[in-house]
């Protein structure tokens, strides 16, 4: 059966709506054959500066590397909470940071700026076209999970020379996304901070400027 473009705009507008950043809800069951090429090709698919394709990712499904991120993780969730007030604390205290031990694989994105060099064709006036174009392919790959089904959970507390030795990444390598991938139980219809009253998300009319930054509609 031949699909419309229509349908197909709306298949997509349907997925970038459901993709959410999943902490509670992995069930650590297996993925379906297929499934992780499938996303991964997506992610490989992505449009980066010069065609350097500065990405690489770490397949981590070892338990003891997973406890031992973690445990860093915790860490440096606490390292946080000691920054805030009480009030914020308190809040804070009740939302999960991260998934790593339930879910099915954790994949690391990282980004390699000496890929394509020294003449990396875009990258001349705009240094951090690399780091646009790893995001790029991160983004390939949360759209993509969430099309099969799945769950991504993007870990952003820890420190990046920590989990390059604990990868053994070589030097100048950085470490961007450590991403938990999985089946889940369901996709929450509100994302998880907006829920737990932690931040509210802006109207777009207050993104959009006109001609000049400031200038809105009414």
């Amino acid at each position: 059966m031949s699909v419309t473009p229509t349908q197909l705009s709306r298949d997509l507008y349907d997925v970038i709506n459901r993709r959410r950043d999943v902490r509670g809800q992995f069930t650590g069951e297996p993925l379906a054959a297929g499934v992780l090429d499938r996303v991964l090709e997506a992610a490989h698919a992505a449009p980066s500066v010069g065609l350097s394709q500065p990405w690489d990712f770490v397949l981590v499904s070892d338990d003891r590397t997973k406890l031992t991120f973690r445990d860093h993780v915790r860490e440096q969730r606490d390292s946080f909470a000691e920054t805030l007030d009480r009030e914020r604390r308190e809040r804070f205290a009740g939302i999960k940071i991260e998934g790593i031990l339930e879910s099915t694989l954790s994949v690391v994105v990282s980004y390699d700026a000496s890929r394509g060099a020294p003449a990396v064709l875009g990258r001349h006036s705009i240094p951090d076209a690399g780091l646009y174009s790893v995001c790029l392919a991160i983004q390939n790959l949360w759209l993509a999970a969430t099309a099969e089904g799945l769950g991504v959970g993007w870990v952003s507390f820890y420190r990046e020379p920590f989990l390059a030795s604990l990868l053994g990444m070589p030097a100048g390598v950085r470490p961007l996304a450590w991403l938990c991938l999985g089946p889940v139980t369901h996709l929450e219809t509100v994302p998880d901070l907006e829920r737990h009253g932690w931040r509210s998300r802006r109207p777009l009319a207050q993104a959009v400027h006109h001609g000049r930054w400031g200038e809105h509609t009414d």
